[in-house]
């Protein structure tokens, strides 16, 4: 042995190198790299140190045979014990030597464990202090106006407010001395279902709409009609007469027929709050500004501001443009763009104390509905929407002109023109930037189900059922198809076993023909087709199904999405990669 081999053999505590071969179930010596020696020590052999003879005998392995060394089956010599030792204990023998755990053995288990304690504590501070961050959140409970739950499956669309209700101190100089709180800002968020992209649209505070009946659930968990109003500002649907964020959602519906799932709801100290935990967020100015009632002094260029600065940044009108709320709104979105970018970036992301400052404060600041009202939701929303490239994150504005009934112009109205095309994109998952769906060979594939032969509406044997539609819609349908389409093998089959956000049609193979005519009837998309099952139907003969979902618009009313979205004009957009400078 050389030095260097015999210098690490010295440092190797022979005991640590006793192992389990599972293949005898005893403990065998393993030194170094080398293979496992046996249970019990050999005599030692006078030619130790002896090179090996090239003519000896070698084994299976070709490794030399030993000359001492017991033949195959031959009983094994024990070792000697040493005189005056004790006598081994009977079951000793072929096991593991007892060692005495040395100091630093010692030393090693007890950090062991104590390590596997302080994860345990650790696990369980992680366990309380979510608990804690869940006791910041407040939820309001705005019944059937928000679903139960999130699902990381589905797009989503998620109302965020902000009202101009006074919290807290260094408030005084924003928003109504008396405001109850009502939707000042507002952004409904739409995040794709394959997380390529998102679109978040601006509706005006100041924009005139029908605000329907809202049922509102009361402290003492009664039920409360708030009766609607007719040709009101938007901002009337949180706090007048005691409507709830369910009274927002609801209005949103109304204007835009956009569904929102759910709501989450700031007010003036979240912007002072959140900005101060990503210390600070960069912004852009055209000319420097110095205005006198919401106190904003800021140099023309770059500057980063947070706290008081930051809130005084998105709540002045009087700086931009033509001191109106729609260009306040294009500042508001740049400004969300680079708080976006802040928050996702290395230098947060990487920060313990950031994240921790920055989780305080975002859950401080929310209200939220009942089905997000965890923390693990919401990290689960946070990560889906961590998915979408900021470049592919479109912020726009409902498209609305000047009210025609007024002479001197405080409020807008939804351009009938162009506001449903944009509406409608949304409602259909579709676009507002160049992305490459990941879904692209799922689509062709729906497309394609469009494509053959199709069969004769006398032919089509279909049944209808309501899967979430407005009550009544399966026998408008049917009504439709019997008597404007001449699909007379057709029946109203009632309500479907669960609720669909989107109306399908299950057929079988054989049924293709069929499925296809029904879809140019009706304007069904191929996405709506789902090849299956028949049922049988009143004759027992077989039938396709038709489910008419959330989505269905009416009979004969197209469900066919837009192929891409409308064109918008690039001064009405941005998105949350690009740096804007406010003007």
């Amino acid at each position: 042995m050389d030095a260097q081999s015999r210098g690490r053999a010295e440092n190797i505590d022979p005991a640590d190198q006793w192992v389990l071969n599972p293949n005898t179930g005893e403990y065998e010596l393993r030194l170094g790299n080398s293979a496992p020696q046996s249970s019990v020590p050999s005599p030692r052999s006078s030619r130790r140190g002896r090179p090996a003879d090239p003519g000896a005998a070698r084994g299976r392995d070709g490794a030399p045979v030993r000359e001492d060394a017991p033949e195959r089956g031959a009983e094994v010599p024990q070792p000697r014990r040493r005189r005056g030792a004790e006598p081994e204990p009977p079951g000793r023998r072929n096991r593991r030597p007892a060692k005495k755990k040395s100091k630093a053995k010692k030393i090693a288990a007890w950090t062991g464990g104590g390590m596997a304690l302080v994860l345990v504590v650790a696990g369980s501070a992680g366990y309380l202090y979510l608990k804690h961050l869940e006791g910041n959140v407040s939820a309001t409970d705005v019944g059937s106006a928000a679903k139960a739950g999130f699902s990381k499956d589905d797009a989503f669309n998620i109302l965020i407010i902000g009202t101009d209700k006074r919290t807290g101190s260094g408030n005084e100089g924003y928003g109504d001395k008396n405001s109850v709180g009502h939707a000042d800002t507002n952004i409904l968020l739409h995040v794709a279902k394959d997380r390529t992209n998102a679109t978040a649209l601006s509706i005006p505070r100041d924009m005139i709409v029908d605000v329907p009946d809202c049922e509102t659930i009361q402290p003492d968990g009664s039920k409360k009609i708030v009766p609607g109003s007719s040709q009101v500002r938007f901002n009337t649907s949180l706090g007048q007469e005691g409507r709830d964020a369910g009274c927002t959602m609801r209005t949103v519906k109304a204007v835009t027929g956009i569904t929102p799932d759910h709501f989450m709801m700031v007010d003036f100290n979240a912007v002072k709050t959140l900005t101060a935990a990503v210390g600070g967020v960069k912004v852009c100015l055209k000319h420097a500004v110095n205005d006198k009632d919401s106190h904003l002094e800021l140099p023309a260029g770059e500057s980063k501001i947070q706290g008081e600065q930051a809130l005084a940044f998105v709540r002045t009108r009087h700086a931009w443009g033509n001191q109106g709320d729609l260009d306040r709104i294009k500042v508001q979105q740049q400004f969300m763009g680079s708080l976006m970018r802040d928050m996702s970036s290395s230098d947060t992301l990487t920060n313990p104390r950031k994240l921790l400052d920055l989780a305080e404060a975002a859950t401080k600041a929310l209200t939220v509905d009942q089905g997000i009202k965890s923390v693990s939701t919401l990290k689960d929303i946070a990560l889906e929407m961590k998915k979408v490239p900021p470049k592919n994150i479109t912020f726009l504005t409902v498209p609305v002109i000047d009210n025609p009934t007024e002479k001197v112009h405080a409020t807008v109205v939804v351009n009938q023109t162009t506001g449903p095309q944009i509406f409608d994109a949304i409602n259909s998952d579709v676009s507002f930037t160049d992305v490459k769906k990941k879904e692209k060979a799922a689509k062709d594939a729906q497309a394609a189900r469009l494509k053959g032969s199709r069969s004769a509406p006398s032919d089509v044997r279909v049944r209808v059922m309501n899967g979430g539609a407005v009550a009544g819609s399966a026998q408008e349908t049917l009504n439709w198809m019997q008597t404007e389409k001449s699909i007379l093998k057709s029946e109203n089959a009632g309500n479907a076993p669960a609720e669909l956000d989107r109306t399908t049609l299950e057929y079988a193979p054989d049924q293709a023909p069929q499925a296809r005519e029904l879809a140019a009837l009706m304007g069904l998309p191929g996405s709506a087709l789902k090849p299956g099952e028949s049922t049988q139907n009143a004759q027992g003969l077989p039938a396709m199904n038709l489910t008419l979902g959330k989505d269905f618009k009416g009979a004969g009313v197209s469900l066919t999405a837009p192929a891409k979205a409308p064109d918008v004009n690039e001064s009405d957009k941005s998105t949350a990669d690009k740096v804007g400078c406010a003007s």
